[in-house]
């Protein structure tokens, strides 16, 4: 099956004008389902966060699903991804390189405390300050002052004016600035935060839709309560009465909850039932197009992965791999094989970057440019792919193993953790020694989140460590054009080195395939695969 496009708005920056981002409502009921009870609660899946809930060290989906209902951020976005202001009254430039942001008055966090332009300033100074390692400092790299040599306490680059004023000064125009702030890096955090962080990530104060429903709400490993934030009046509040995130073990034992009446809303059918699922659950099922990119990443360290006998080696097990069949067989058509290391509902996606034919399942070819690579240093070893056993990768992760011993002639196997929390310690900290399941769903839609944030050097989610100075060159050169057009130029010059290096092999997009319960109404999936739970009815 084909992946429909949807359009995703892009924020455009006159030369010499104002940029505002303007408010928008939540989107609304269905006026035919039944009245909704707004005490209701619904139950949701998920995974066990790789870290304690601090906005600015959560890179992941587990983490990042928590946060996002938890905290307001200056903007949000809605359904097809246009991002609309939240916190935020305005957000103005006249320059892309100068911003003026002001704050909503009398915004709170859930422990009674101010959202303040500090609440801004001294969160993002915390993440962007190399003293405190946090996984999202990347995102902090564009503002003036910021350095990954020495610690910065303080961002020059970041000024409070008064206590809903604060300015932003990068250090140089950037295209897509706006729209980054809706990411949760960008999250404010209350002054009280800093007097034990280790211990407010583990019982986080907000100040969005939902709250932790007391101290003790984070079980871990199994499942976070969520309670309505009353002091939140922003575009997404709430019409239920909370939200329960159960962290499964499998896929596959989350469906059965929700074919049993005991889980309202599903993101994530198991390969066991996406080619019965739509037929099982009618018009309460979906499949849409989502902006996430699947691949696995090979990092230079391992042996026989660097230089020019790695790039060889990249090029034939990608050339090796049968994107077509594995979409068609394991996952009945709900994948659509890829065609670069974006997304195509992101402006910008284009399926005709030259070198784009290494994702073209070439067993022959393969051959030739692995029997090169021997011809450098004789193989050994067995090609292995580390996968999170708890998020429905085993089938896929076989078959490309197979397809490697079938068509190249070595030993290739999947090598299972746990969880996906597991797996994720043993990537963060470089001490995985195989090739690893990657991907990316995206933090804003933009054709740079997917490529500065992994293939940018010393990049937050760069867990292969590339490094290439001509792509860097270009990732900064397209953020520098205030045209999008011409920025997305930049993009996708910068992919066509990362198709000759292959510092991760592309797979296939991902759709989003869910669905929801008789007793749940108003259920809608984001532009980024996750469903808009603040608008969900609930009749019990």
């Amino acid at each position: 099956m084909k992946i429909k496009r949807i359009g995703v708005a892009a924020i455009a920056l006159a030369a010499a004008g104002a940029l505002t981002l303007s408010g928008c409502t939540s989107g609304g009921a269905d006026p035919s389902a039944p009245a909704g009870d707004a005490t209701a609660v619904i139950t949701t899946n998920g995974s066990e966060p790789q870290n304690p809930l601090i906005p600015t060290n959560t890179n992941e989906v587990g983490g990042g699903k928590i946060l996002d209902a938890i905290f307001a951020g200056l903007v949000y976005y809605d359904a097809k991804g246009a991002a609309h202001n939240d916190v935020a009254e305005s957000i103005e430039t006249d320059d892309a390189q100068n911003y003026t942001i002001k704050l909503k008055a009398d915004q709170k966090f859930t422990n009674g405390e101010p959202v303040t332009a500090n609440s801004f300033v001294d969160a993002w100074n915390y993440g962007a300050d190399t003293a405190n390692e946090q996984l999202s400092q990347y995102f902090f790299e564009s503002i003036d002052g910021f350095s990954y040599e020495e610690s910065v306490p303080e961002l020059p680059g970041l000024e409070v004016v008064d206590d809903t004023t604060f300015t932003v000064k990068l250090k140089q125009p950037e295209s897509d600035f706006p729209l980054r702030l809706g990411y949760s890096a960008f999250y404010p955090l209350p002054e009280s935060a800093f007097e034990d962080l280790a211990a407010f990530g583990e019982s986080p104060v907000g100040n969005g839709a939902y709250m932790l429903d007391g101290e003790d709400a984070w079980k871990h490993n199994e499942k976070i309560d969520l309670v309505v934030n009353p002091d939140y009046d922003g575009p997404r509040k709430a019409v239920n009465g909370g939200l329960d995130i159960i962290f499964y073990a499998s896929q596959d034992a989350a469906y059965a909850d929700l074919q049993g009446g005991n889980l309202d809303v599903l993101d994530a059918i198991p390969d066991s039932a996406l080619a019965t699922f739509e037929d099982e659950f009618g018009d309460r099922a979906i499949t849409q197009a989502a902006a996430i990119f699947q691949s696995f990443t090979i990092p230079a360290r391992l042996p026989h992965f660097s230089g020019e006998e790695g790039n060889l080696r990249r090029q034939a097990i990608s050339m090796a791999i049968n994107r077509d069949e594995i979409t068609d067989v394991i996952f009945a058509g709900t994948r659509t094989p890829a065609h670069d290391f974006t997304s195509p509902v992101i402006d910008g996606y284009s399926e005709e970057i030259p070198g784009s034919e290494v994702l073209d399942y070439n067993p022959e070819e393969a051959k030739k440019l692995w029997a090169q690579a021997d011809a450098i240093a004789p193989w050994d070893g067995t090609f292995k792919i580390a996968y999170n056993a708890d998020g429905g990768h085993q089938a896929w992760v076989d078959a490309v193993a197979n397809g490697l011993k079938n068509d190249l002639g070595i030993d290739a196997a999947g090598d299972p953790y746990p969880t996906f929390a597991e797996a994720r310690t043993k990537i963060t900290d470089r001490t995985i020694q195989t090739a690893f399941r990657s991907g990316w769903q995206a933090d804003y839609p933009a054709l740079f989140n997917f490529l500065g944030p992994l293939y940018g050097t010393g990049a937050g989610s760069n867990d292969g460590d590339y490094s290439n100075p001509e792509v860097d060159t270009l990732l900064k050169e397209g953020l520098a054009e205030t045209d999008i057009a011409a920025a997305n130029e930049k993009f996708q010059a910068a992919q066509e080195i990362l198709f000759q290096d292959l510092p991760a092999v592309p797979l296939w997009y991902s759709t989003v395939n869910g669905a929801w319960s008789e007793v749940v109404n108003d259920v809608e999936f984001g532009w980024n695969s996750v469903p808009l739970y603040y608008q969900i009815t609930k009749s019990e």
